[in-house]
């Protein structure tokens, strides 16, 4: 594709990122096929080539409006995209240099505005959301329906190993998870400290930064980053092995700390160092897959049909296919087969919020998909993904979702 970038943009940073990327995209339509607002709405401007144009109309001088906001919001930055595109366009960054121009740009209603602040200060703010949440659940019996069925049932963590082997490695808190899933980082720790591994929370690290980048703040999302890595750098330095994320979706945004701060002076280093540590924890547990295997072998377990939804996150961002379905094999579940796998379940961070109609005609349609094999139970790997899709499975068949490393230590422990 040929660009001319407007003189505002064309010599900045984002700018030059984004002419790289317009440039690697030749009009082929393949992501078309792939992407879920598309198949929903039949509209290119709801499709990854017609925000492509509508970008780079923008880059090049015109003035966005309104609709390059509002199809630039419909996008759920799933990245299907670039898993079918063959040229290699990043789509997930050219769209985020995309959306914080527009937000610049083009003024928000006064509700949506509201909204969007809210979500930033509440979400990421661990003992503020778990409030929250308390309330929530108090009350849940008399909420509206498609709220209450938002609100998960309290889950306790269980023990946190206290170990101390030769192995350590850092875990990311993470901001909602703490309060609505505590025990799928103590899963985590039970898991690892099985094979050998010692797993630590550094004291102040929180939100990955995902949520303010989404809403369009990147300063605000740099300013999380920064906390994180000033957390972890004492004990990165003290020897720590990875920094392992259960969350795929902050394993998104860990592995793109590099690069969000590479013009950064005093953390460029740091991030760069950072996104090298970081591990899905699929990543983790796969590198010992034999001495896990064993540990499974010594204990009996009956086969349950299982349906796994890979979150967008894990095949499309961080390119992860087929691990942790392997895992889950060996631990003796049977995987049914999914229609539609690669497609989004609406999570996709606050999209859920901010673009609800569309978010449940996705999950009504991933819900669907997975119940089709009649599974004993549903695993994920993203807290995000669990709980929405867990309110549509509590509206229907009220079949158990859980995160997948939950599932490898209820099989170790019997």
């Amino acid at each position: 594709m040929q660009t001319q970038l407007a003189d505002w943009i064309k010599d900045t940073p984002q700018g030059i990122e984004a002419d790289a990327i317009l440039r690697k995209c030749v009009h082929c339509g393949f992501c078309l096929a792939t992407c879920p607002t598309y198949q929903l709405l039949g509209d290119e401007l709801d499709s990854p080539r017609g925000r492509i144009y509508l970008m780079k109309q923008m880059l090049e001088g015109a003035e966005p409006t309104a609709t390059t906001q509002l199809h630039l919001d419909r996008c759920l930055t799933c990245r299907a995209c670039e898993s079918t595109c063959p040229s290699g366009v990043q789509y997930g960054r050219l769209v985020d240099i995309g959306r914080e121009v527009v937000e610049q740009k083009v003024a928000r209603g006064i509700s949506d505005r509201m909204m969007r602040s809210v979500l930033k200060r509440a979400l990421p703010n661990t003992a503020l959301f778990s409030i929250g949440l308390a309330l929530g659940r108090m009350f849940k019996p008399w909420l509206p329906a498609s709220l209450s069925k938002k609100i998960p049932a309290t889950r306790m963590a269980g023990e946190w190993p206290q170990s101390n082997h030769l192995r350590k490695m850092l875990v990311l808190a993470g901001c909602v998870q703490p309060a609505m899933a505590p025990d799928i980082n103590a899963a985590t720790a039970r898991v690892l400290d099985r094979l050998g591994i010692s797993l630590s929370v550094a004291p102040n690290a929180g939100c990955c930064g995902a949520i303010p980048q989404h809403l369009s703040d990147a300063a605000e999302a740099h300013a999380f980053i920064k906390r994180n890595i000033d957390a972890w750098w004492p004990l990165i330095e003290s020897g720590c092995e990875a920094i392992v994320v259960t969350a795929s979706g902050c394993g998104t945004m860990v592995a793109e700390y590099g690069h969000m701060l590479r013009d950064d002076p005093a953390y460029a280093d740091k991030a760069a160092r950072v996104t090298a540590l970081f591990r899905d924890v699929s990543q983790v547990i796969a590198t010992e897959s034999a001495a896990l295997g064993r540990l499974l072998a010594a204990r009996p377990h009956t086969v349950e049909k299982l349906a796994f939804h890979s979150p967008c996150s894990l095949q499309h961002g961080l390119k992860i296919k087929g691990v942790v379905e392997g895992l889950l094999r060996t631990a003796g579940y049977e995987l049914t087969a999914v229609p539609d796998g690669h497609l989004c379940c609406g999570s996709a961070g606050t999209y859920s919020l901010l673009q609800s109609d569309l978010s449940q005609q996705l999950l009504a349609n991933k819900v669907m998909a997975l119940e089709s094999g009649r599974p004993a139970m549903v695993a994920t790997a993203n807290i995000g993904c669990l709980a929405h899709i867990e309110g549509g499975l509590n509206a229907s068949s009220r079949v158990p979702i859980r995160h997948w490393i939950e599932l490898i230590d209820a099989r170790l422990t019997g």
